[in-house]
C-alpha cells in the first residue's frame, strides 16, 4: 500500500489531514483488499477453519448431567449461537457471479497457489470482492476478507487484506492485529504508515511517532514516505505540537513539480495544519497551491480556500 492516498482520518495514510482523497490503488476495481499492496502482495486476512467441535471439555466427556449435557445430547443454545455466528463469518457475504478471482493481481494469485485449487478459488473470489467493495462498502469488504481469513489464515497476503479492509472500515484495533500478523509472516514494512495511523486513531500518538522513526522509512519510495510524513505530522498535532507538525511537513518535498496524489496530499496536510495553527493567510496560500495541482479533485482544497477567503474578508 505504498501508494495509499485518500483518507477517512485527517492526516494519515488515508488522509488524516481531512482530504477525503481516494486511494490510487483502489481505482479500476483493484481495491486495496483485492489489488496489489505496497509490498507487491495482496490485501486480505485469515483464521483457519478447523472444523472441530469447540465445546468445553465437560460436554465432550458427557459430564454435567444435571444440566442436560450428556454425551450425545443437544448443545446448549449459547453454543449453537456461537457456532452459527462462526459459520456466518466463514461463509462470508454472498459472492457475485461476475467475481471470478481473476481480478486479482498476478502476484496475489501466485501466493494463493499454495492452497488446493478449490480453496484457492474461493479465497481469491472473496479477496476480489473485497477489492471491488472497499471504497463504497468497506464493512462488507471487511467481511469478505474475514471469510478469506477463515480459510487461509496462514497466508500473509490474506492477513494483509484483512488489515487493510479493517482500516478502511474504521476497525483500527483489528487492522493493527492483522497487519502485525502479516508483518510477522513476510517481514514487510510497507504497512507501517497504516499501523501508525491506527495508533493515532486509538489515541496512542506517541506510538505512532515511534513507528514514524523506524529505520525502514528511509527506504520507502516517495509516496510511502509522504504518507508516513502526514501521519507523523498528524500525531504531533494530536499532542498539541503544531510547530513540530509544521516542521515535519516543511522537510517534505512540498514544492515537488509533479502533480502526483502524494504531493497533493502533502500540500493539503500542510495547509490544514497552518489553519489549525491560526496562520490563516499562509493556509490560504497553500490551499490555493494544493488546488492548483489537484486536477482529479482528490481534496476539497478549493472549498477550504473559499471558506478562508470569506473569513479573511
Amino acid at each position: 500500500m505504498a501508494e495509499q492516498q485518500g483518507s477517512r482520518r485527517s492526516g494519515g495514510p488515508q488522509g488524516r489531514s481531512g482530504s477525503g482523497a481516494g486511494s490510487s490503488d483502489r481505482r479500476g476495481g483493484q481495491g486495496r483488499a483485492g489489488g496489489q499492496s505496497r509490498s507487491g502482495g495482496a490485501r486480505s486476512g485469515g483464521r483457519g477453519k478447523d472444523g472441530g467441535d469447540r465445546r468445553g471439555s465437560q460436554e465432550r466427556r458427557g459430564q454435567g448431567q444435571g444440566q442436560g449435557q450428556r454425551s450425545g445430547g443437544s448443545r446448549p443454545p449459547r453454543d449453537r449461537e456461537e457456532r452459527t455466528k462462526e459459520q456466518a463469518v466463514y461463509d462470508g457475504p454472498p459472492l457475485p457471479d461476475e467475481i471470478t478471482g481473476k481480478e486479482l493481481a498476478p502476484a496475489i494469485r501466485a501466493q494463493l497457489k499454495s492452497l488446493p485449487d478449490k480453496l484457492a478459488l474461493r479465497v481469491s473470489r472473496h479477496l476480489a470482492a473485497a477489492g471491488a467493495l472497499i471504497d463504497e462498502d468497506p464493512e462488507t469488504a471487511y467481511q469478505h476478507t474475514l471469510a478469506a481469513r477463515a480459510r487461509a489464515s496462514r497466508l500473509a497476503v490474506v492477513r494483509e487484506a484483512a488489515g487493510e479492509a479493517a482500516y478502511a472500515a474504521g476497525r483500527y484495533s483489528e487492522a493493527l492485529a492483522e497487519l502485525r500478523a502479516a508483518k510477522r509472516m513476510n517481514g514487510a514494512t510497507a504497512y507501517l504508515p497504516i499501523m501508525a495511523d491506527c495508533h493515532r486513531a486509538l489515541g496512542n500518538a506517541k506510538r505512532a511517532l515511534e513507528l514514524a522513526k523506524s529505520p525502514a522509512v528511509a527506504n520507502f519510495d516517495a509516496p510511502a514516505k509522504a504518507e508516513m510524513t502526514i501521519v507523523e505530522a498528524g500525531a504531533r498535532r494530536d499532542l498539541g505540537q503544531f510547530d513540530a507538525a509544521l516542521r515535519t511537513l516543511e522537510l517534505a518535498p512540498l514544492n515537488n513539480k509533479t502533480r502526483e496524489p502524494w504531493v497533493v496530499r502533502l500540500r493539503y496536510a500542510y495547509a490544514d495544519t497552518l489553519e489549525q495553527a491560526d496562520r490563516l493567510q499562509d493556509a490560504l496560500t497553500w490551499f490555493h497551491r494544493t488546488d492548483a495541482i489537484d486536477g482529479e479533485e482528490l481534496t476539497d482544497a478549493a472549498d477550504r480556500a473559499a471558506a478562508l477567503e470569506k473569513r479573511l474578508g
